[in-house]
Formats: structure tokens, sequence, C-alpha cells
């Protein structure tokens, strides 16, 4: 593979939530903290443990010191207290994750104005401008730069992957956590890449990598190796003939420096599954916050929509989803409650609650619609 004239990094910050919760707290570091669920995070200088944890909260994000020990991301908090007991555990604070977010972003654009939003702690960044000869030294130098910048406003650590495209990039820069720098070019993919577990490739999640297993690819390398139509025989055209490039290391997705939501969406899981009727008034007051803070979404990011959209899991983990398009925008958050509460009188509530999210799409710029949108009806939720 010839090398591209280009420099992609991805920057990835470093056990995000956690590391900031660390800002907060100088004397837990070097010690297992998890980030998740709801409840008090400290009394005094006394920090609850994961071992008295009860309820069906997940983990948010750990430190290193707690990932030593099995527990990840996304894991359910009771089974992570088997495995870590007497780790840290934290709640999470979302705002103050944004409010750092803004800062690294902010502090990278300053360097290398190129950049694409990933989410709250993850960024593309086009370098190509300022390594014009896509050389590794180059790469490095610049990475190194953009470290010291991001730990120069923020205080916290991030990881940067470079290569020539964005599909490497996020690759890499999982390689050398924390505070790495990997830099690859094409002539580094036979001892660099193809060595990885197939399932390093984002893209390849469970299900395609437990797959390949069984048809006993490991690694890069074998995929690569793996004739394309074997590959599309099992898995179909389109993904077989993704894969095959993937592992060859080939994509030619741009920076996208500039791109429109299409939806924004809050939900929360309770700690308990909540009753329609019996337990009214605290699902109401739930639904209030989500629907405050779906409209403080909307209007920091400048947007209103005309769809909105509910969805609940039950006890029996179904999930029911309603949708409401109405004549205008809107963008207030008792206007997303009323219309979400129409889009509940669709839905037979004959179970106990697990979930409940809101969702805002077809969205228009706030500043693009008239004054005084169309308001919806009036409706309570969960009479």
């Amino acid at each position: 593979m010839p090398p591209l004239p280009r420099s992609i990094a991805h920057l990835d910050m470093d056990a995000f939530f956690a590391s900031v919760e660390l800002l907060r707290y100088p004397q837990l570091r070097g010690q297992p903290v998890v980030v998740g669920g709801r409840r008090a995070t400290a009394a005094g200088d006394t920090f609850p443990r994961l071992a008295s944890y009860v309820g069906r909260g997940v983990i948010t994000t750990a430190t290193y010191e707690a990932r030593a020990f099995g527990v990840h991301s996304g894991m359910g908090l009771m089974k992570a207290a088997q495995l870590a007991p007497d780790a840290i555990l934290l709640s999470a604070d979302f705002e103050a994750y944004r409010h750092y977010s803004r800062l690294f972003k902010a502090a990278v654009r300053a360097i290398a104005p190129h950049v694409e939003d990933r989410g709250i702690d993850e960024i593309y960044i086009d370098l190509t401008a300022l390594n014009p000869e896509a050389s590794a030294d180059g790469a490095r130098r610049i990475a190194l730069g953009l470290q010291r910048a991001v730990k120069d406003a923020t205080g916290l650590s991030c990881s940067l992957g470079v290569a020539p495209n964005k599909l490497l990039a996020k690759l890499c820069s999982d390689l050398d956590k924390p505070a790495g720098i990997t830099v690859v070019t094409a002539a580094d993919l036979p001892t660099r890449i193809w060595p990885l577990p197939a399932k390093r490739i984002n893209g390849i999640g469970p299900k395609a990598a437990a797959r390949l297993a069984e048809l006993g690819i490991a690694t890069i390398g074998e995929l690569a190796a793996a004739d394309p139509a074997w590959l599309q025989d099992h898995f179909g055209e389109r993904y077989g003939v993704w894969l095959h490039r993937a592992a060859h290391g080939d994509d030619a997705r741009p920076v996208v420096t500039e791109s429109e939501p299409k939806s924004l969406s809050r939900e929360t899981t309770f700690e308990r599954d909540l009753h329609p009727r019996h337990d009214k008034a605290e699902l109401s007051e739930r639904f209030t916050r989500l629907c405050q803070q779906l409209a403080d979404d909307l209007a920091r990011k400048g947007y209103v929509g005309k769809t909105i959209g509910l969805k609940l899991r039950f006890d029996n983990f179904h999930t029911v989803t309603r949708d409401q398009t109405l004549a205008g925008p809107i963008g207030e958050a008792a206007a997303i409650r009323r219309a979400a509460g129409e889009c509940l009188k669709r839905v037979p509530l004959e179970r106990r609650i697990r979930l409940l999210g809101v969702r805002v799409s077809g969205l228009l710029p706030r500043d693009a619609v008239p004054a005084d949108p169309p308001r919806p009806a009036q409706a309570e939720l969960f009479t």
C-alpha cells in the first residue's frame, strides 16, 4: 500500500470522566476509582466503596488502576463490585465533563483548526497542512505539542494516534495509553497493525469478531490475507468488502469539520422499576428533568426540532418508541414535555418502567425559525 499524502490524528482523552473527578479529588490518584450510578459522592473525606452499591447502574468510566481488576465502561456496577469491591465509587458530573471537553477542543483548534468532533472525549484532527510531507517525525512533534496544549488547558492527559487515515489513527490512539503517542505509516502496517486482534478495528463488533474466530481468523493480518470473495460469502458483499479494505488500512473518509446533528436525546435508567400509577410523582419529576436537560442541550447548541420522540423500556426489557411531528419546531422544555406526553398516550402502561427517554429530531438552527413557533396540545404524563 503506497503512503497517502495525509496525516490524520485521533485524540482520545485518557479515562476522561474519571480524570476530571481526580482533579476534584486529587487524594484519590493512584487508587481504583469507578464513576457511575446516582448517589452521593462523598461525605467529608469518606468515599463510598463499590462493595456497598445496590442498584442497576453501570460504569461510565474507571481509572486505569480499577481497569486492572477487569472492570470497564458499560459493566453493571453490581458485577463490578464482585471484581473490585474496594474500588471507590463516584457519581457522574456531566456538566463538569462538558466544560473540560470544551476546554480541550478549544486548545486543539488553536493549533490545528481542522477538527472533527466525535463526542465528549475524542476528536479527529487533519494535520496534513501542518505536516505536508506526512513524515513520522513531523507527526510526533505536532502530537507532542497537542498533548502539552491539552494538559496546560485542562490539567488532563490524552493519547494520540497519527496515521494516513481515520481508521488507522483511531486504532493507534489506544495502543499506548495513557498519555501515549503512536505514529504509524503505511509501511508499518505488517509489523504494527497486522499482529493485533481483528476486533481492535473500529467497526468489527463482538458478533463479527466471534464469527471471524469461528472461521479461524484472530488477527488483522489473518484477515488481510483472507480471500475477499470468501469474506463476502460469509459476511455479505458490502461488509465483506469493507473487512478486506479495513484490514489493509484502506480508508478514504475525510475529516469532517462541520456537520449538522440529526437529533438530540436524553434518557435515564431508574435504580428501581417504577410503577406508572403508584410512582407517578417520581416519574413525572424525572420526565420534567429530562425535558429540561434536553431543552438546555438544544439552547446551547442553537437548535429547535419538529419531531418529538418518547422511549420506554419496561421491566421485561421490552422497549417501545413513539414519535410526533409537529406543525413547527420547538425547543422549550414545557413544549417538549407536552409533545412527549401526547406520544405517551399511544403506549399501554401495563408494566413497571425501567427506562425513560426523550428525543428531538428534525433539527433546525434556532435563528432560522419564527420567534413564536406553534405549541402542541396540552398533555399530562402518567395520568
